[in-house]
């Protein structure tokens, strides 16, 4: 027998759970060591990309369920609950459903806490249900806080010019088009735009902080119990994809008050090099408007997409903060001394 299959098979917790969600049916894995440790809901980044914690990866990560249970929701239009969307989608449907699954969780699990892991888009999730539910969570960790003007700032054109030399003649046209673009911009701007960060800056992957196992994470969602072939392919070529809504909205996006209004233990995890989700534009508004319950980190060679360290910090210390109560290594504000 597998260690992957011992581990499932010795788990306290493995629900497959099929809830109704802001109005579409959708399925959910509850998988943990222990029935009576805190609920952790993962929500994905993308939108529309449930690596490396969805539905496919029962099993793939012990350490992190002997101290928490993870609720696995691939979201609506991707992996196992994949789906055609229409135009009426936008992001308050999927703040909806975020806020249905934990209500259906504390309905079922009266007796744990929950709590919430939320990376990317999943940040803007995770803030507003901690605005919209924060009687029925615990404490909330997210990695790369969606704060305003994602993408299209002055921070990402400056890095951009900075490594204009090193452009290829495409990547030097592209860069051009998209600095002329206006709003609103097309999926064909922030497609480019995306593209130019990954290639000429630091911005996704920072080189220096040591690799993530993207691999073992891929081959253990293809040979998952709980996924069918279509299953794993619709994490890669989805609905979500193939009618970009969400991400056109993200543009728009602006979470300043949203966090303001947090009111319970918030912990914000930020690679320094990254330039989707701007870390020092994060860094600055804490700086400028203190919220006591925001905790900051920051993780040297770090890009949006979480280096070899920074998936360390998150499954030590940070599900120590979700899962303990126990003080982690970061940033509080109001403080006097920079963040880490």
């Amino acid at each position: 027998m597998s260690n992957r299959k011992k581990f499932i098979e010795s788990c306290e917790m493995l629900e497959h759970k099929i809830y109704m969600l802001g109005g579409y049916e959708q399925k959910v894995l509850i998988e943990g060591k222990k029935a009576d440790n805190p609920l952790v809901i993962y929500l994905h980044g993308g939108p529309g990309n449930p690596i490396p914690f969805g539905e496919g990866c029962s099993g793939l990560f012990p350490d992190l369920e002997e101290k928490c249970t993870m609720v696995y929701w691939d979201q609506l239009g991707c992996g196992i609950n994949d789906a055609e969307l229409d135009d009426s989608i936008c992001i308050e449907s999927y703040v909806n459903m975020a806020s249905d699954l934990i209500k259906a969780l504390h309905k079922d699990y009266p007796d744990n806490k929950i709590c919430l892991f939320g990376v990317s888009w999943g940040s803007v999730l995770a803030a507003r249900c901690a605005i919209e539910v924060p009687e029925l969570l615990d404490k909330v960790m997210v990695y790369g806080q969606i704060t305003k003007e994602l993408f299209f700032n002055d921070e990402v054109f400056s890095a951009l010019e900075k490594n204009v030399s090193n452009m290829n003649k495409n990547e030097l046209e592209t860069y051009e088009r998209v600095k002329k673009s206006t709003v609103p911009r097309t999926d064909s701007d922030i497609a480019d735009m995306g593209n130019l960060i990954k290639k000429c800056t630091d911005g996704y992957h920072n080189p220096n902080g040591g690799k993530t196992p993207v691999g073992k994470f891929v081959v253990g969602m293809l040979t998952s119990p709980d996924y069918h072939l279509k299953d794993f392919k619709a994490v890669f070529d989805n609905g979500t994809h193939r009618k970009p809504i969400i991400i056109r909205q993200l543009m728009d996006v602006d979470m300043r008050d949203t966090l303001a209004k947090i009111r319970l233990p918030y912990l914000i995890v930020q690679g320094s090099s990254d330039l989707v989700t701007s870390t020092n534009t994060i860094r600055d508004y804490l700086n400028e408007c203190p919220n006591e319950h925001i905790r900051f980190k920051v993780i040297p060679n770090s890009g949006h997409m979480p280096s070899g360290e920074a998936m360390q910090y998150l499954m030590d210390e940070g599900m120590n903060f979700l899962s303990e109560e126990i003080a982690v290594n970061c940033q509080t504000y109001p403080a006097s001394s920079e963040a880490s």
